[in-house]
């Protein structure tokens, strides 16, 4: 034990130490020519994907009722013909797994773009984590549906889901390691299961046709006119829009697909051409399973078995299994069907750990430990308890708050692609995307009025995210946060002119100055307001501002002559910024150091510092002074500000 150091101490010490011990929260990019082949990533995003098996005939028979397979089709055909062809092309412009969310900043820039971006970081949240609560909440009704399982499970519903969401949070506390083999396992097994069931059901169908004549009479009774069947089909098609997920985690798990030796790091065609036959193989599964569970799960099923408290209500197709293979096949599927429901919450687990230290570090709108893992999961972990606790552990409840996030995130891809294909100037990709746009954004609109809890979920996530990065982005404010200086040779030059004298004096000066300001007057007159010698040679330092929304940025410093004088000029987000890097890596590139020299900025400080926080400029001066301050600490060391 340390001096002064009290036991509880030293134990909130090691805990902390283990809690950021973790490799940083960023997706790992693998070179072009390594990686894994494209079906095997698949299988990765497919245990989120191929998983809503599991719950989604049965949220379908209760949207929809008998009416569900025929809505299906309609889900299957924006399936195939909106969603696919939305994401291969996210999957040509953004190779290395930054989403359609990335998209739509670059066409979106500045504060209105990084706005955009939390908004949807918001809904993703939204969908990422009701993927986990529903999937566990799903593999918690497969538990104690079983007929083998104990009775004391039956009334503690809330409670094995917790299990399950704190075993979750376990495995990435402890280190998710290699996820791809296992989901190869997972899905190949899950997959077969499922295909077994469905051939023993339709096979069923074969051998009892009043069943399908049946539901084909009551469809007729319901719906006389094909075009009212049709039209009922469109109205309740967005109740079943959870069957849209996974496209996103498609497009996020790109660069774990290997590539060609070769291939352009920047634009790797060989890892764009496996993203695409993932993304094609796994819709067209999904389609094909999506609409022959529907219509066995609808045919076969009473309707009072789909309700809640009855056996198909969240788990369909294992009432199948049970009814039609047995209690022991039945249970080797719930078995299965529970492993990949908790594997598909990892898989959402992992895109969270990837998605928020990929934007929210980066624009600054996030505390320094967001970019571990370990306290990540922990702050994630107690936002799945309080969702679970919110909706009871209720699958068919989290339905409309999933449905929310996934078609905000597919709403947002068909915006990003459409705005893409009308700066290309491509008219046929065009109208196909605004159609898409058109279907999507009624689909939402939809969901949204029928099940306003999703909207009400994703507005929490979307102030908690919005606040929580904004003040993060005031605190962090001061920080030095540039990547790197550079100077051309001509900067280099105009340097090493004036360190040959022993002193380093650079005059700062506003941007706007320029062609209204004589500045050899102007270097006159700062000589004599700062008492400097005659003949020192001095620099004028001119930083312009970029995108002030950028948090961190590399500044590339330029020599220029004007009016006879000698300027340095960069661009920034930041002026003070800026300024501190530059006087810092020119003490640590010449050996001397710096001196800057300000003017007195009027107008009210208060202001003057939100100015900073939003326009990257405000009162420069004190401003400087402060980030170096912070950044050097040793006094003789630093660079000096002056302001007079």
């Amino acid at each position: 034990m340390y001096p002064g150091v009290t036991g509880g101490d030293a134990k909130r010490r090691r805990v902390a130490r283990w809690l950021f011990a973790g490799p940083p929260s960023r997706d790992g990019e693998t070179p072009p020519g390594e990686g894994h082949p494209w079906w095997r990533v698949m299988c990765l995003t497919g245990v989120d994907y191929f998983s809503t098996l599991g719950y989604q005939p049965g949220i379908a028979f209760l949207a929809a009722g008998a009416l569900s397979p025929v809505a299906t089709l309609v889900l299957v055909a924006v399936t195939l013909f909106g969603a696919l062809p939305i994401y291969r092309h996210v999957a040509e412009e953004s190779p290395h797994g930054r989403g359609s969310i990335s998209m739509l900043q670059r066409y979106l820039p500045g504060w209105p773009g990084k706005f955009l971006v939390l908004v949807l970081l918001g809904f993703l949240a939204t969908d990422f984590i009701i993927t986990i609560t529903l999937s566990s909440a799903d593999a918690t009704a497969h538990v104690i549906e079983n007929p083998f399982s104990p009775d004391v499970l039956r009334g503690h519903r809330i409670g094995v889901t917790l299990a399950f969401i704190a075993l979750l949070a376990v495995v990435f506390l402890i280190g998710f390691g290699e996820a791809i083999g296992i989901a190869v396992g997972l899905v190949s097994v899950y997959l077969a299961l499922n295909l077994v069931v469905v051939a023993v059901a339709v096979g069923h169908l074969f051998t009892e046709p009043a069943l399908v004549v049946g539901w084909e009479r009551l469809l007729a009774a319901r719906y006389p006119s094909p075009l009212l069947l049709a039209g009922v089909a469109l109205l309740v098609f967005p109740r079943l829009a959870l069957g849209l997920s996974g496209f996103e985690t498609g497009v996020a798990v790109m660069p774990l697909i290997r590539g060609r030796e070769g291939d352009d790091p920047e634009r790797p065609e060989g890892r764009i051409r496996g993203a695409k036959r993932l993304l094609t193989t796994a819709a067209v599964i999904m389609s094909f399973m999506l609409i022959a569970t529907s219509f066995t799960t609808a045919v076969l099923i009473p309707p009072e078995q789909f309700q809640p408290g009855g056996k198909a209500n969240g788990r369909a197709l294992a009432y199948l299994a049970h009814a039609y293979l047995g209690e022991g096949f039945g249970t080797v599927y719930d078995l299965s069907t529970i492993t990949i429901l908790w594997f598909a919450g990892a898989s959402a687990m992992a895109g969270l750990l990837t998605v928020v230290p990929r934007y929210l570090p980066k624009f600054g709108m996030a505390p320094h430990w967001a970019a571990a893992t370990r306290p990540l999961t922990v702050v994630f972990t107690a936002v799945a308890f309080g969702i679970t606790f919110l909706f009871k552990a209720d699958v068919d409840a989290q339905g409309g708050a999933y449905a929310t996030g996934v078609l905000v995130v597919i709403l947002s891809a068909a915006l990003a692609v459409t705005l893409s294909a009308r700066r290309r100037g491509d008219r046929r990709r065009l109208a196909h995307y605004i159609a898409i746009t058109a279907v999507l954004l009624y689909t939402t609109v939809a969901n949204i009025f029928e099940r306003p809890e999703g909207i009400k979920i994703a507005s929490f996530f979307i102030g908690t995210i919005i606040l929580t990065s904004f003040v993060s982005r005031a605190t962090r404010s001061l920080e030095l946060r540039v990547e790197g200086v550079t100077l051309d040779a001509r900067a280099r030059e105009f340097v090493r002119e004036a360190v040959a004298s022993g002193q380093l004096p650079l005059l700062a000066t506003n941007p706007e100055d320029r062609g209204r300001v004589d500045y050899r007057d102007k270097a006159r007159r700062a000589r004599q307001l700062h008492h400097l010698p005659r003949g020192t040679p001095t620099l004028f330092l001119e930083v312009s501002i970029s995108d002030a929304s950028d948090f961190s940025s590399t500044v590339e410093v330029k020599g220029e002559r004007r009016q006879g004088c000698r300027f340095l000029t960069a661009g920034s987000p930041s002026a003070p910024n800026a300024i501190a890097a530059i006087l810092l890596h020119l003490r640590d590139t010449t050996g001397i150091v710096p001196q800057v020299y300000f003017r007195w900025a009027e107008g009210n400080p208060v202001i003057a510092f939100v100015g900073y926080l939003i326009l990257g400029g405000g009162d420069v001066a004190p401003l400087t002074r402060e980030i170096l301050r912070r950044a050097e600490p040793d006094v003789s060391r630093r660079p000096r500000v002056h302001v007079g």
